[in-house]
């Protein structure tokens, strides 16, 4: 992190340092993750924690009044200190992925900061940009939403030279109500931008609207385009990811690649494992909402395409009233791709029809008898009900 004075932070809260630190050069909320010279800030429970990250080598601890709003201060003081460009991504689905491939792209020519996995929210995005240093050149950073101005909020702080959208859709219905309340609120990341700052969208008429500023380029992109390179992946949407990522890039000025694009995207996302008999398990099981779970059955179809197909699908959360239809709409899109065998998780996953049952543990064990060699198994559902015990229950 570029160091921050001591009287920086004083204002923010009750800082407890030690005798010899006059600044700090990194920032935990974790006291098992400090490092020497860290700040600590206490979040939550975090209090209780005080003594081990000083234990630790923490040159401070910080007791604020409220978390968020220092977590957010410290983060701008040191955005406000660097050269580096801000790369800001948000979108119903694809956020993370498409950070995992702008990073894999850019990376090789840019000193470059990237979110770890999903730390997209208050805690995560004031953490990845104190992880900023003197010599950076690129900030990958995504954002999440839960409501109306949360984009807003942190990008009040992140200072996005590039906002990106990756697509509009029903996510978080239950806070929003409409799509087009769900657009409203990604399309705060275009108003943050300051003039000359650059929107990459995907052909959404639902954001043609907040792009009618004349003081910023807008970069629309073909999802549909052929790609300059070849990937080690193939599903559609990861493809309509790179695409996009690609567009990034270009604005950036980054080379593209040359050869095989490989990405190691973050965990519970486009994992493929290998059991024995020549089983197949497409692990996804990070969330879901009716967009990335067609996404996901389409991809099962495709590369499952002469194998029995087997789908473990959980429930899909936050959908608001329109929940039970929408869930009706992805059963109706299981029986047109033939997917031979469905295990649903969950009171609204008895939309997707197959076999039910009512938790994950359940789930694990039914589909632990009912494989049969050279099965190929999607494993998908919102992060609520825990279907990560699914594909650990097949490789334990």
């Amino acid at each position: 992190m570029i160091p921050l004075e001591l009287d920086v932070l004083e204002p923010l809260g009750r800082l407890i340092a030690r005798p010899w630190a006059d600044s700090v050069t990194g920032m935990q909320v974790d006291s098992r993750r400090i490092e020497e010279g860290d700040l600590f800030v206490a979040v939550g429970g975090g209090t209780d924690f005080v003594e081990h990250a000083l234990a630790r080598g923490a040159a401070a601890a910080l007791v604020p009044a409220d978390p968020f709003s220092a977590l957010a201060a410290i983060a701008g003081e040191v955005r406000g200190r660097s050269t580096a460009r801000v790369v800001a991504i948000t979108g119903s689905t694809g956020k993370t992925s498409t950070k995992d491939i702008l990073t894999s792209i850019c990376a090789p020519h840019l000193r470059t900061v990237a979110n770890e996995g999903n730390y997209n929210t208050e805690i995560g995005v004031p953490l990845t940009l104190c992880r900023l240093e003197e010599d950076t050149e690129l900030c990958i950073s995504e954002l999440a939403m839960r409501g109306p101005g949360q984009i807003a909020w942190l990008a009040g702080f992140v200072r996005p030279d590039i906002a990106a959208i990756t697509n509009i859709g029903p996510a978080h219905l239950e806070f929003l109500g409409t799509v087009e309340s769900i657009a409203a609120a990604k399309a705060e990341l275009i108003a943050s931008l300051r003039p000359g700052g650059i929107a990459v969208v995907p052909p959404e008429p639902l954001l043609e609207p907040y792009l009618q500023r004349d003081d910023i380029v807008v970069r629309r992109v073909d999802l549909d385009a052929p790609l300059p390179f070849p990937t080690a992946y193939g599903s559609r949407h990861q493809l309509a990811n790179t695409r996009l990522a690609v567009a990034i890039a270009d604005c950036l000025g980054v080379p593209l690649p040359q050869e095989e694009l490989r990405v190691e995207f973050s965990k519970h996302r486009e994992e493929e494992l290998e059991l024995a008999d020549g089983v197949l398990v497409l692990n996804d099981c990070y969330n879901a909402n009716p967009v990335s779970m067609r996404a996901a059955l389409e991809h099962l179809a495709e590369r499952g395409a002469g194998r029995r197909r087997v789908a473990v699908l959980g429930d899909m959360r936050e959908l608001g009233p329109d929940g039970p239809a929408y869930h009706a709409e992805i059963g109706e899109l299981v029986r047109r791709l033939g997917i031979e065998h469905v295990i649903a998780v969950g009171e609204l996953a008895r939309g997707y029809g197959g076999e039910w049952v009512g938790t994950a543990t359940e789930a694990a064990d039914r589909l632990r008898s009912e494989l049969r060699p050279g099965d190929i198994v999607l494993v998908k559902g919102s992060l609520a009900v825990g279907l990560a015990v699914v594909a650990e229950n097949l490789t334990d």
